[in-house]
């Protein structure tokens, strides 16, 4: 394969678009409100610096004042992460440095921050700042307990806590190892289920529920850094289909010691624990799933003797999906909010304590969101507020009062969008995160239905304007797609095709948003017409649209993607389907080595960047959901595998992939790059030294585009 030189159209926009971590630099980021709402904390980072900031924002005034900088508390040290530290980091997608994440005390006096693995307080009123007197190593998942006298973090595989009025650290569990950690969540918890914690307060902050797990017997994949081989290599606990799992178990202490309760449940028959909630008013809860994913049991816990009692049960013959959100306990403990798809799509039910009596509250139509759409509930107008639409690429935000017919909530925002909303605790007010395909996102303030301000952004603004237009495709799916043409188009001139595909599970690509589509038009820009389609399998089209893959990532998805690029090509008749390349990452490199290996005769080339090859390989959770258990179901794993189509492979491929990836690992394209060079077929290699599954380096991120551009002019 001929390398071109490194020439494109707008040059200048890639290095600013790497340089502003993707025009997210300067733009506010997690805003939080003061219980009283009277503020709104939040990060934001210069317009070209990883480093995020802590600032306040004045709801009354509208003003904003800087609270707090790393460079104040580390002094002009350099900013040190642990392993775990990065690891976590990496879970949670987060690029950023300097501040990722802060505390409120309840009572809103003070602020917890982490930075280098240490700890720091900050009082509101005076500004000042304690360090807390942790012992050696970094602090994980650091929070106030309930009370707030105590921060609770875990160190060295257990938790514990520093006491406020004396700055003294106490252990809270004792015997923690790296092989059988306590209070940390285990890989596919992270990675898989978005629950980033592993203990939880009790509301009188007097006792701690922590997870115990038991990583014995599982596998340590190893990562180690190609540049340096003096150094020793990274292991991590990984669970691959069919093998063993780490054991989770949940137990209950008090802070001033004791003996710990066991929690006790099915463990055998439901071995993930999914979620743990202790509300102020309510069941302690924790929501447990069999292996298979098919069936998922709400408990209530006895903190005294750790017994366990059914709630609610949920049974789907292809697979459950994880929801965070749920149970929501009414601020008077009477009842909780639940997520069920057991009538076609996600519905919000409001049920009795002891989990009778489900009354829906948000019906499938309403486009409720699932996972993260919950924004909160306001009991004395008994006013729920949601994430939803009935147009899969939008989110707006909606209320539904005391379960009547959702209605869409006044947030200033014009025209498609998709917005995000954080509520204060007495629901009048809220921070609305607006995007659309015409504006990068935008955290305004409303309250009481008024615009009260604007979180200020410092942020680059994009050089690119987009030349996107959505469609609606016909039947059998009515799949949404997205055409991407260059800013110079001329119409009834043929364009060759970069099909930018992810088709699986959890992730949309057909949106009203800006960000997500600039480097694409970008390569537009190029002399392309980039196109996007969620096909069947994705997300946001109701349970049977969504799970019309279970047993199969290959069939259906390629079919989809293909027919509907045939659609598209007779309302867009610029599309040359005689020159069509695809590119994806993740799952969409899977899915473009994938039409590539398959779909020869529509697909001219691929550029898949760390494509899952072999779902043996990939971790337990996310794949025995979709594929089942190995075993059982071998003809899932075979039909899915990309190694079973190297021998009919006809297009050359370009795989890249970063050598210290801990989600799809290295492996994975080493593995296809040597079942294609062995079979005889056209491909080449990019690795990215020491990067993980993201690549945050703005020189980096520059020469890989130039790199799939540069792949895509000379094979279409």
């Amino acid at each position: 394969m001929t390398i071109l030189a490194a020439t494109s159209a707008d040059p200048q926009f890639l290095r600013e678009y790497a340089e502003t971590r993707r025009y997210l630099a300067g733009r506010p980021e997690k805003p939080k409100f003061s219980p009283d709402g009277k503020s709104v904390f939040f990060l934001r980072s210069a317009p070209k610096d990883a480093r995020q900031l802590l600032y306040e924002f004045d709801v009354a005034t509208g003003e904003t004042k800087e609270l707090l900088t790393p460079d104040a508390l580390l002094q002009g040290a350099s900013e040190t992460l642990t392993a775990a530290e990065k690891a976590r980091l990496e879970r949670q997608r987060v690029s950023a440095r300097g501040f990722t994440s802060f505390q409120l005390s309840p009572d809103g006096s003070r602020l917890l921050v982490v930075l280098s693995g240490k700890l720091y307080v900050v009082e509101r009123a005076n500004q000042k700042v304690t360090q807390l007197k942790t012992g050696d190593g970094a602090c994980i998942d650091p929070k106030f307990s309930p009370t707030g006298t105590h921060v609770g973090y875990v160190r060295d595989n257990d938790v514990h806590v520093v006491e406020l009025a004396t700055n003294k650290e106490a252990r809270v569990t004792t015997g923690g190892t790296d092989v059988k950690p306590n209070g940390l969540a285990e890989f596919v918890a992270q990675e898989e289920m978005s629950r980033f914690s592993g203990f939880w307060f009790s509301p009188d902050g007097k006792h701690v529920i922590f997870q115990r797990t038991d990583h014995t017997g599982l596998e340590r994949f190893g990562i180690a850094d190609p540049m340096h081989p003096e150094a020793e290599a990274e292991r991590f606990f990984y669970p691959r289909p069919g093998k063993k799992n780490a054991v989770v178990g949940l137990a209950i202490v008090a802070l001033n010691k004791g003996k710990p309760v066991t929690v006790t449940w099915d463990a055998a028959a439901f071995p993930y624990v999914t979620t743990v909630k202790w509300p102020k008013a309510g069941a302690l809860s924790v929501v447990v799933q069999n292996r298979e994913q098919t069936k998922a049991q709400l408990l209530a816990i006895d903190p005294k003797t750790g017994k366990s009692t059914l709630l609610v049960a949920e049974e789907d013959a292809a697979w459950l999906n994880v929801n965070q959100d749920v149970p929501h306990w009414l601020p008077d403990g009477s009842g909780f909010f639940w997520d069920t798809e057991r009538h076609g799509g996600h519905e919000l039910e409001l049920r009795k304590a002891d989990g009778s009596s489900a009354v829906s509250w948000v019906n499938p139509a309403a486009g409720y969101k699932g996972e993260l759409g919950l924004v909160g509930f306001e009991p004395k107008s008994r006013t729920l507020y949601f994430l939803g639409g009935d147009d899969p690429t939008q989110t707006l935000l909606f209320k539904s009062v005391n379960g009547a017919a959702p209605q869409r909530v006044k947030t200033l925002t014009e025209g498609r969008a998709v917005e995000n909303a954080v509520m204060s605790e007495d629901g009048s007010t809220f921070v609305i995160t607006a995007t659309s395909t015409k504006a990068m996102p935008k955290l305004t303030v409303v309250k009481d239905g008024a615009k009260a301000g604007v979180l200020p952004s410092v942020a680059l603004e994009p050089s690119l304007a987009l030349n996107l237009e959505l469609f609606t495709l016909g039947a059998p799916h009515a799949m949404r797609a997205a055409v991407i043409r260059p800013k110079d188009f001329k119409k009834g001139t043929k364009y060759p095709v970069v099909l930018n595909v992810y088709g699986g599970p959890g992730h949309l690509e057909v949106l009203e948003v800006l960000r997500e589509n600039l480097v694409l038009q970008w390569l537009a820009n190029q002399g392309f017409i980039v196109v996007k389609l969620d096909g069947r399998g994705t997300p946001r089209r109701g349970r049977d649209y969504e799970r019309a893959i279970k047993f199969d990532f290959a069939t259906t998805t390629t079919t989809d993607q293909i027919d509907g690029l045939e659609q598209l090509a007779a309302k867009v008749p610029e599309l040359d389907l005689s020159r069509v390349g695809v590119y994806g990452w993740s799952f969409g490199g899977y899915m473009a080595a994938l039409l590539a290996l398959t779909k020869g005769d529509v697909i001219k080339s691929a550029v898949a960047g760390a494509p899952v090859v072999d779902w043996r390989d990939y971790d337990t959770h996310y794949t025995e959901r979709f594929l089942g258990l190995p075993d059982a179901q071998p003809k899932a794993y075979e039909v899915s595998s990309l190694l079973s189509y190297v021998k009919d492979a006809k297009r050359p491929i370009l795989l890249i992939h970063g050598t210290a990836d801990d989600n799809v690992y290295f492996l994975h394209s080493l593995k296809l790059s040597d079942a294609l060079f062995k079979a005889g077929k056209a491909h080449a290699v990019l690795p990215l030294s020491n990067f993980t599954h993201m690549v945050p380096d703005p020189l980096v991120t520059e020469r890989l585009w130039e790199r799939i551009a540069q792949t895509f002019k000379e094979t279409l």
